[in-house]
């Protein structure tokens, strides 16, 4: 449950800020009538996002056993890559993203409104895309479904209330520090997530050591118990590791988690 809140929570809240920023502009300087390709294209972003999540749910379900891991193994893979990414994106961005999306509003005035509708669409779109394959890569993690879905539904409910909220100044949030914690516990639900792409590459047989574990503790810790639905869902441990899988969490997790929590480096100045 709070590995789905935290995915929900996190990218429900940019998409929000950036729904926010552009209707705040629009408003501001009196261009109304841009409103409506602007929710034009949230609406259909939104419907794509929920398209991507059935789809790959359907799939999963219509592909036999070998099939549904390679499958399982490669959403795993692509959806850490694009979560890594995302934070290290937001990182890199958040000072300049209000003046970029001012900018889109601007340049909608000159190519025609169906401008802003994209805008909108592609800003929010990425987020939901990589909201649909992390989702659908965390759940198979997880032994409780319900629970999951249940923290899904109340990440992206505390997600647009806030951003209405902060919308509305009636609340001020530490932006900078609040993506900065989120990125750090979204990193560690991605490590868990790799570790269960590598886990099910290991039972195709297409990298070794399945059988070398680390631990099994499958009799202490069931994976449907709540122990190890609360480890699974917070940083994806399975109660029978493989030295691969732990190997491949550990470093993931060491090397993305310095980089992303490190200073960037200032030039040094000498004198001429």
């Amino acid at each position: 449950m709070l590995s789905t809140f935290i995915i929900a929570l996190r990218e429900g809240l940019e998409a929000a800020l950036i729904i926010g920023i552009l209707v705040a502009y629009i408003l501001k300087s009196d261009r109304r009538y841009l409103l409506a390709p602007l929710w034009s294209g949230v609406a259909a972003a939104i419907v794509a996002s929920i398209g991507l999540g059935l789809v790959l749910s359907r799939t999963s379900e219509e592909l036999g056993n070998r099939a549904e891991k390679l499958f399982a193994g490669t959403t795993s893979f692509l959806a850490v890559a694009l979560v890594t990414w995302m934070v290290f994106w937001m990182k890199r961005t958040a000072r300049s993203l209000k003046a970029d999306l001012h900018g889109k509003v601007d340049s909608a005035l000159r190519t025609g409104p169906l401008a802003l509708a994209g805008a909108a669409f592609f800003a929010v779109i990425r987020e939901g895309l990589e909201t649909a394959l992390f989702v659908y890569s965390n759940f198979k993690t997880v032994a409780n479904t319900t629970s999951a879905t249940l923290g899904l539904i109340l990440g992206f409910t505390v997600a647009i209330s806030l951003g209405y909220l902060i919308f509305k100044s009636a609340i001020k949030l530490d932006l900078s520090k609040f993506f900065r914690f989120t990125g750090v516990a979204l990193i560690v639900v991605a490590a868990g997530v790799l570790s269960y792409g590598v886990h099910e590459f290991q039972e195709l047989g297409w990298l070794p050591g399945e059988a070398s574990y680390a631990w099994d503790v499958s009799n202490l810790i069931p994976s449907d118990s709540l122990l190890g639905a609360t480890l699974g869902g917070m940083v994806g441990f399975d109660n029978s590791t493989s030295w691969l899988q732990l190997g491949v969490w550990a470093i993931y997790l060491t090397t993305v988690l310095g980089a992303y929590l490190s200073k960037p480096r200032t030039p040094v100045l000498t004198p001429a």
